[in-house]
C-alpha cells in the first residue's frame, strides 16, 4: 500500500483517475448524495469509466461495477488498474474510501482472469490524498474462479 499525491502519479494513472472523476460528476444519487466514479485501465490501454446509480428501493449499482460492465461489454477482461474517487454531494471527503466488499470481490475475480494483482487508485475528491493498493492487499484470503476450479481460459488474453 502506498500513499501518494496526484502530482506523483504516472501520466496514465492521472488519466485513469481523471476519467473516474468525470464519471463521478454524472452519478445518479438522489437518496444518499454520495457520488462515486470509477475507471478501469485495461491491459490493451483502453479506459472505461462508470458511476454509481441509486434507486428508490435502495438497490444500487456501484461505480466499479458500472466501469467493469462497460469494459466487459466491449470484450475487455484483463485490467491493469482501477481508479475510485468519491464525495458527498460532490464535496470533498476527508479520507480515502475504497471499493465496497462486493466490488472488491468483483475486482479480485478479474485479477485472476488477468493473472495480475490489479492496482486500485483510491482518491479523495480533491485528489490531495491518494492510496494505491493492490486487490490482494485490500481483499486478502480471497475466493475466486481458480479456487473453485472454474475454467476462465476463454476470458484470458492470448
Amino acid at each position: 500500500m502506498e500513499k501518494t499525491t496526484y502530482a506523483d502519479l504516472s501520466p496514465k494513472y492521472k488519466e485513469v483517475l481523471d476519467k473516474a472523476e468525470q464519471a463521478m460528476l454524472n452519478g445518479y444519487t438522489p437518496y444518499s448524495y454520495f457520488y462515486v466514479g470509477a475507471s478501469v485501465l485495461t491491459k490493451s490501454g483502453k479506459i472505461y469509466a462508470g458511476t454509481n446509480i441509486e434507486t428508490a428501493s435502495y438497490v444500487s449499482v456501484c461505480a466499479e461495477q458500472a466501469a467493469i460492465a462497460r469494459a466487459v461489454t466491449e470484450g475487455e477482461y484483463s485490467y491493469e488498474a482501477i481508479a475510485v474517487i468519491c464525495g458527498w454531494d460532490i464535496k470533498d471527503v476527508s479520507k480515502v474510501a475504497g471499493p465496497c466488499g462486493t466490488c472488491r470481490q468483483l475486482i479480485y475475480e478479474f485479477s485472476e482472469v488477468a493473472d495480475k494483482d490489479i492496482e486500485i487508485i483510491n482518491s479523495t475528491t480533491n485528489k490531495k490524498e491518494i492510496i494505491i493498493a493492490t486487490i490482494s492487499e485490500m481483499h486478502p484470503i480471497s475466493f475466486g474462479p481458480i479456487a473453485s476450479e472454474v475454467d476462465i481460459s476463454r476470458y484470458q488474453a492470448e
